[in-house]
């Protein structure tokens, strides 16, 4: 009687011990499921229907994803933030490359401060930097105004259609420079001194320690940091939003994709359509980016 017991009791140890691991995952795992699949899942149900005016919401099936890929709208927004992403993302992974390189060099002077003071733009909310800069960049109000006040020029409007993608490129490169800055610094971090020492031994200078050491240490930070501008890209939504009061006639209602998204869901009410256009942005933005992170996976191989 007392083996039997025994087993019973190590049986339901056995047990209770199985779903330890889900009592830790469970809470995180009921709040992702609540706060990412379950709106990507309804966003999916509403792609797939259609509202009109006289006949109610149908099913449509793929209908709506059709249209998006016949949008002319849509298409002009993605081209859009295409280039954006072509122009802005390299310059600014370039100059936190070149900012992250200087501090690991441990010749610059106040490294530390320098350090923070390039990231602090990160802390800043995107609103916040968002209208300071739109208030320098007023011609009438604001900085530039001042100028061409003072100096009796007539400096460009960054706020026109001309300049308005590369005034905010400008903006999202001011505000995310310090935070790649700190990926590739960190990997710096990592690598060991010895390498350093053995390179020294070896006569290499500063030029051929980066090259054959630093640049091939960076290879993954830069992939990571890469994926991520890149999403931030075809996200880009907050700084066209703000600044759209500043220059109504620079920024249209589908400037980018995101916000003609928005555009379409709170100001049309055309709340399946704009689903479809976030689940086609959704996948594009993820084929994208599968495929920069398989190149960089084949470089590092």
């Amino acid at each position: 009687m007392v083996s039997g017991h025994s087993n019973v009791r190590g049986a339901w140890r056995t047990q209770d011990r199985s779903w330890i691991g889900w009592r830790f995952v469970g809470p995180f795992m009921a709040v992702f499921a609540l706060v990412f699949l379950a709106p990507i899942a309804y966003s999916i149900y509403l792609s797939l229907f259609r509202t009109r005016l006289i006949g109610g919401t149908v099913f449509v099936g793929a209908g709506n994803y059709l249209d998006v890929l016949r949008d002319p709208q849509f298409w002009s927004a993605f081209t859009r933030v295409a280039v954006f992403l072509v122009v802005q993302v390299p310059i600014m992974l370039f100059l936190a490359l070149l900012i992250a390189l200087a501090i690991d060099s441990g010749r610059l002077y106040g490294s530390a401060f320098f350090r923070i003071a390039v990231f602090l733009p990160y802390a800043v909310p995107a609103v916040v930097a968002t209208l300071m800069w739109g208030f320098m960049y007023g011609t009438r109000f604001g900085l530039i105004g001042n100028i061409n006040q003072a100096l009796g020029v007539s400096l460009p409007d960054p706020l026109s259609p001309g300049l308005i993608l590369a005034s905010i490129g400008n903006i999202v490169t001011w505000e995310y420079v310090g935070y790649n800055m700190l990926i590739l610094y960190s990997a710096l971090r990592v690598v060991s001194p010895s390498l350093y020492e053995a390179a020294a031994l070896d006569g290499a200078g500063q030029l051929r320690i980066i090259w054959a050491i630093k640049l091939p240490a960076l290879r993954g930070a830069l992939s990571i940091a890469t994926i991520f501008s890149i999403i931030g890209s075809f996200q880009l939504f907050n700084e066209p939003s703000i600044l759209k009061a500043l220059a109504p006639n620079s920024i249209t209602t589908y400037f980018t994709p995101n916000l003609y998204a928005y555009s379409l869901s709170f100001a049309g009410q055309r709340f399946d359509y704009s689903a479809t256009v976030a689940i086609v942005m959704g996948v594009i933005t993820m084929v994208i980016a599968y495929l920069v992170q398989l190149r960089g996976t084949r470089k590092a191989v």
